[in-house]
């Protein structure tokens, strides 16, 4: 960190956290209608209208700074790109199902409630009389509607596995900044991911939920990447190229960069208080259930990063690719996951609730992890 703001990020993270949740608390009327301003399918919001706005301004100042023809040499990276597919597609979602299912189907599973159940939307396309079985459920009839009735904690489950196939495509940039690490080669393993995503989410999503094959939300995934991905780099590219070619680099990189820098923080920070004002009070009214989930969350977030760090400095890699290709695949895209959750299974489900969770920890832990990366640089070499 190089500033007094950016050293006690840590402390302003959870001063945002509380007077969001406060926010939500005291004017709950003003965070339903932010949470309502939504781009929505089938009934489900698939990009906060909100939270879009802010993370445009989380990742332009980001996007501006990249120098474009340093993308292209990241791109050659084949180390770096081979072990963020390997990480996040090949272990990620294995290692996601096993921890959830060891933490919230064995060991917690008792204070959770062995015999609680969940309300969730039937499969689409599914139609089934009432007392039907459908996998590890049971055809129930709730005001008129036919819903599928399964063990409350195989609903977290399922909302665990959607965090677990989604890997990062948008703040990982953010994580990356902070640690200094190379932010071409991120914006390479970002597009990669992204494309990668609209090929394996359903797959593996169908594959590890064992309800069914998962219908893959196409519209969701590609309007999430357009509005928190896209966006912002192309904007980011057209200004650096306008700006270079009419006012020079030098005032490009001191005068204008230097305006900028504070602005992906800010817009961090407001995105904290934001996304806590809409789940406050599911947050606040949940707290023991909040942990079980948080465990296993957690252990899987750390888990990633260690095992794609210690490859990353067994391979040699350099630092700054080092960082953000462990952080990459430590980190969730959880827009995309609370999106499929509510269109899957419906916005009261515990699997909505397991990915809100994913929120909760994403930035604290996100944030220790770049803190050690930068406490680590010298276990890499330097080139």
């Amino acid at each position: 960190m190089t500033n007094p703001f950016e050293r006690l990020l840590s402390l302003w993270v959870g001063l945002c956290i509380v007077g969001g949740i406060i926010l939500g608390k005291v004017a709950p009327g003003v965070a339903h209608s932010l949470e309502g301003m939504s781009v929505t399918l089938r009934g489900a919001p698939i990009v906060s209208i909100p939270i879009a706005i802010c993370l445009f301004f989380m990742m332009y100042p980001i996007m501006v700074k990249i120098d474009f023809g340093e993308v292209v040499k990241s791109g050659k990276s084949g180390k770096s790109v081979f072990l963020t597919l390997f990480v996040n597609w090949g272990i990620k979602p294995f290692t996601m199902y096993a921890f959830a299912m060891l933490f919230l189907g064995v060991l917690f599973r008792g204070f959770i409630g062995p015999e609680a159940t969940d309300l969730v939307k039937l499969p689409f396309g599914l139609d089934l009389p009432v007392g039907a079985q459908h996998g590890s459920g049971v055809v129930v009839l709730s005001d008129g509607v036919k819903m599928l009735q399964i063990p409350l904690w195989r609903s977290y489950l399922a909302g665990c596995i959607l965090l677990g196939i989604a890997p990062c495509t948008a703040m990982v940039l953010v994580w990356s900044y902070l640690a200094r690490g190379n932010d071409g080669l991120t914006l390479v393993m970002v597009a990669i991911n992204s494309l990668t995503m609209l090929i394996l989410y359903g797959v593996l999503g169908g594959f590890l939920l064992g309800v069914g094959r998962l219908p893959v939300p196409w519209q969701a995934l590609l309007i999430s990447i357009a509005a928190y991905v896209a966006l912002p780099l192309a904007a980011g590219w057209l200004t650096r190229k306008w700006l270079i070619a009419t006012r020079g680099r030098r005032w490009f990189q001191d005068r204008f960069l230097h305006f900028l820098t504070p602005v992906t923080i800010l817009a961090l920070l407001l995105t904290l208080v934001l996304l806590f004002s809409f789940k406050g009070a599911v947050i606040v009214s949940n707290p023991l259930t909040i942990l079980w989930i948080a465990i296993p969350l957690f252990i899987q977030t750390v888990f990633v990063f260690a095992l794609g760090y210690g490859l990353a400095r067994w391979l040699k890699l350099p630092y700054r690719d080092a960082a953000p290709a462990a952080m990459i695949g430590a980190s969730n895209h959880f827009e995309v996951a609370i999106a499929t959750s509510v269109l899957l299974f419906g916005l009261s489900s515990g699997a909505a609730l397991a990915t809100v969770v994913g929120v909760l920890i994403e930035v604290p832990v996100m944030l220790m992890l770049v803190k050690i990366c930068t406490n680590t640089r010298s276990w890499f070499p330097s080139k």
